[in-house]
Parts: structure tokens; sequence; C-alpha cells
């Protein structure tokens, strides 16, 4: 006997996506989508106010950390999150890899040789005896000191540091707006250009022998530390002097609160100069924090900004004690008179 059950033709199942595919999915994309975000920003230039000027110091690490989601992507076989992932990390490579490559440029290479130094004092308080020591040690010609007070200025001068580097741009200040640079040639005080901030950066004519005329600041912007900060931080570094391919060779040394990912700082770069670590390949030695902020990963703030006339054969951080930052280090070789 035949039953209307078997009678009744089988119909085939509805496929289902299973639910756990789908929740992967998810998983993947909202992995990717930050650091693809973070890749329009820098490539772009997008890093304007606060918190994403603070933000956009961390590309490096940023760059590294997006292998995750692109190999979490490729493992579960996500096409379109794998793709767009691999678009992100690629362009955010192509942004932080060449710092670590040192450049082969028609630069001068026996031209008169400037060995130079910047360290932030931290209000004054880094350790003169290191300062000046480092300075020996290096056979420095030229430091550049920010958050220079007077209490530090008479620290430097009783360790040793106008004996070494008798000549002296000096504008200390109490608290963060001080600046000096100190010479072993003959100096040509060029006043303090003094930004909207407060903040200021001491100018030097600086008369190296065999050398065209020099220009060197000790550069501080305001810091991008708050929503106020991030504001003269970007009125400030629009202020710093532009290249003058055709006139004096211009040298900006010292704490620009600024790395390389900072589109405003690129923009100043592009006037005509060079970051002297992006040359040498020495781009990822980070300078800041060095203090109690252990949970901050470091990041490049301290640069010595060199007309593209400049040749650079090294550079190289100090840490100094009771100070934030490191001290930056640079052998430099100018264009002949």
């Amino acid at each position: 006997m035949v039953t209307t059950e078997d009678t009744l033709p089988l119909l085939p199942e509805k496929p289902v996506r299973p639910r756990r595919r789908r929740w992967w999915s998810a998983v993947v994309w909202l992995m990717a989508i930050p650091f693809v975000i973070w890749a329009v920003f820098r490539v772009f230039g997008l890093d304007s106010g606060f918190p994403t000027v603070q933000l956009i110091a961390f590309t490096p690490y940023v760059a590294a950390a997006s292998l995750v989601p692109l190999l979490v992507a490729v493992l579960t076989k996500r096409v379109w999150p794998a793709l767009i992932t691999a678009i992100a990390t690629v362009a955010l490579a192509a942004c932080v890899l060449p710092r670590w490559i040192s450049d082969t440029s028609p630069e001068p290479q026996d031209g008169p040789g400037l060995r130079v130094l910047s360290v932030n004092m931290l209000m004054g308080g880094a350790d003169a005896s290191t300062i000046v020591g480092l300075v020996q040690r290096l056979d420095v010609d030229l430091v550049a000191l920010q958050e220079y007070t007077p209490e530090a200025k008479a620290a430097l001068n009783s360790a040793g540091l106008d004996a070494v580097l008798p000549n002296a741009v000096s504008y200390p200040r109490p608290g963060v707006t001080g600046s000096a640079v100190y010479s072993r040639f003959p100096v040509t005080d060029l006043g303090y250009r003094q930004f909207p901030s407060t903040f200021g950066q001491a100018q030097a004519g600086v008369a190296v022998p065999g050398a065209k005329d020099v220009r060197v600041e000790s550069a501080h912007p305001c810091a991008p530390a708050t929503a106020h900060g991030a504001g003269c931080w970007e009125r400030d570094i629009l202020q710093e002097p532009a290249a003058t391919p055709d006139g004096p060779v211009n040298l900006l040394i010292g704490d620009f609160n600024a790395t390389l990912d900072h589109e405003k700082f690129r923009a100043l770069l592009d006037t005509g100069y060079r970051d002297a670590a992006d040359v040498a390949g020495a781009g990822f030695e980070a300078s800041w924090p060095y203090d109690e902020r252990w949970f901050i990963p470091g990041v490049v703030l301290d640069h010595v900004v060199a007309d593209k006339r400049v040749g650079v054969r090294k550079v190289s951080v100090h840490r100094i004690p009771a100070s934030d930052h490191k001290a930056v280090f640079a052998e430099l070789v100018l264009p002949k008179q």
C-alpha cells in the first residue's frame, strides 16, 4: 500500500547561511575599518584638530598592527575585507617605511662639516653635566636648546658649556618658552621668533668657515596636548620659516611636537627642507617620551630639519636625565661658499 506521504515529491532544502559565517564577517569588517579610516586620514593629510593631531603621530604602530586584520581576513577567506585591508596596509607602509631606508642623493660630501645637537630641557630641569658631556663626546659644533630657563642657563655655564661652545644666542624664559643656540663658530643674534602661542625660537646666523651663510633656529612650536593646544600648534608650525633654496642655508633644529606623519610638518619640508633622520634611515629613532610615561609608545617629535643643499652623514638619539625628550645628534655637510 502506498501512502500519501510516499507519493509527495521531496522539496530541496533551502540553503541557509550559517550564523557563524555572518558573525565572522562582521568581526573582520569591524577589525579592518579603523585601519582603512586611518590610512585615508594619513594619505590625504586630514590630521587637523584634536585628537587627530595627537593620534596621527602613532601611524608607524598602526601600520604594523594593520597586518592583524589582514591576516584574519585571509585566514577566514573574507575576500573583500582582505582586499580593502591590504590596500590600507600598503598605503600605510608606503608612508612610513621610506624613513627606515637611507637616501642616496647628490648632496655635498666634501663641504664643511657641522655637528649639531638638539635638547629639550623640560622646563630647564635636564641634567646640564650630561648635556655638556655629550657635546664634548660627540664633538658638537652647535647645540639648540628648548625649554631653556634662567636656571638652565646658569647650570649649563657652571657645567662648562660656554667654555666648549663660547658663542651663544640666548633667550632664557621661565617655563617652556625659552630658547638658545650655542655655537663653536661666531654667531649673529637674529632675534627671538615669537609665536602667537607665546612659544618662541632663538634665531642665529652662524659663520661656519668655508660654508655659505647659515641661519639656525631652535625650533619649538607649542604642543598639541589639548584641544586648544592642537589649534595653537597648527598656527605655530605654519609660521616656521620656509626654506630659502637661493639664499642662506636654513637649519631648524628642535622639538617640533610633530612627526613625519603630520601633514603640516610635511608641508614645511616641501618648501625645500629634508628631515635629517629620514635621509639617514634613522626615522624610527623615537625621541619622546623619555620619562615615567612608559605606557605611551615612543614617537619622533625632535628633528634636525636642513636645507636640501645640506648633506647628512649620521643621526642618533641620546638620553638626557631629567628630560622627557632624547637629544638628537646629526652630522651635517654644508654647501661650500
